[in-house]
Parts: structure tokens; C-alpha cells; sequence
């Protein structure tokens, strides 16, 4: 089975036509483009690590430092409900913003909570036509897989090999 990093050279040009195209969807939907909700898309698309709505805050605040956590949290939803935008992983502790539409799937540390985006072709055309399963009406579908980083996997062969205790999660 096929599986596949989405990488920089792919997010950028994919967020740059996004972008190119917010308002004038929004104009289409009946939402108002404000300055706001345009930086607000921007720093979610800039963003390849799937923030939560502070880290999204921290970065619109430098360009307009008067908007408020609550307006960056309602904006978010409202990218959310008119399909602008996801939430990922929706079951941890607090939500993470997707500004990748397109049809993928995520890989998640388990030691530091680090989101990458992957596509798994094999199983996006394995659920291609599928409208029920069971009792279910099929709407979509997206895979979580919980992994450890690169960086966390070094921590934790690095803690093993000098005898340190380990953390709740281990890689035997």
C-alpha cells in the first residue's frame, strides 16, 4: 500500500491557490470578507502543523492587535461549517484547525501531539462510492494514525539505550 507524506513543495502552491480563491467563495456563500477572517485563512494555511486556535490567534495578532481570542475561535468554526476549513483529531484535548480540504489523512505523535498530513490513495478509491455501512449514512472519512515522530522515536531509543525510565508511551 502506497502512503504519502504531504511535503512543503506540495502544501505551498495547494494553500497559495486556497487562498487566491477564499474570497471569492465567501462572497458566494453570503459571508463577509473582513480583514480579519482573511488573515486568519492565511496563518491557518501557512501553518503546515495544524494549530489550535491560539497559535492561530498569536500570529493574526501581530498584523491586528485588537482581535480577541473569541473572534479568532468563531471565525474557525464558521471556516469549519462553510467547508473553508476542518477540525482535526477532535477527540484530544482541545481542537486542531485543518486548512487542507483536499481528501486526506493524518499521522499524530503520541508523545508530542505533532500532526502531519498523509494520503493513503488505496484507501481513499477502497471507500469510493460508499454510501452506507451498516446502519451508517457515509459522509466522509478521515484515518488517524497514532505514531511516534522521528524526533520523539530518538528521544525515546536515546532513553532506552542510557536506561533513563521511560514516559507513559513506549516503543518496544
Amino acid at each position: 500500500m502506497e502512503l504519502q507524506l504531504v511535503n512543503e513543495r506540495r502544501r505551498g502552491p495547494y494553500a497559495a491557490k486556497r487562498l487566491s480563491q477564499f474570497a471569492e467563495r465567501c462572497r458566494k456563500g453570503g459571508l463577509a470578507v473582513t480583514p480579519q477572517r482573511l488573515a486568519i485563512i492565511k496563518a491557518l494555511l501557512d501553518s503546515g502543523d495544524h494549530p489550535r486556535a491560539d497559535a492561530i490567534f498569536a500570529a493574526v495578532r501581530q498584523q491586528h492587535p485588537h482581535i480577541s481570542l473569541a473572534t479568532v475561535h468563531r471565525t474557525l468554526e464558521t471556516l469549519c461549517d462553510i467547508g473553508e476549513a476542518r477540525k482535526v483529531t477532535m477527540l484530544h484535548d482541545s481542537a486542531r484547525y485543518d486548512g487542507n480540504i483536499a481528501p486526506h489523512h493524518h499521522v499524530v505523535c503520541v508523545k508530542c501531539r505533532r500532526i502531519r498530513d498523509i494520503e493513503i490513495p488505496h484507501l481513499d478509491r477502497l471507500l469510493a462510492g460508499q454510501s452506507e455501512l451498516g446502519e451508517f449514512t457515509v459522509i466522509g472519512s478521515t484515518l488517524e494514525i497514532h505514531a511516534l515522530c522521528e524526533e520523539c522515536g530518538a528521544k525515546a531509543a536515546k532513553a532506552n539505550r542510557t536506561g533513563k525510565p521511560r514516559g507513559r508511551f513506549q516503543t518496544n
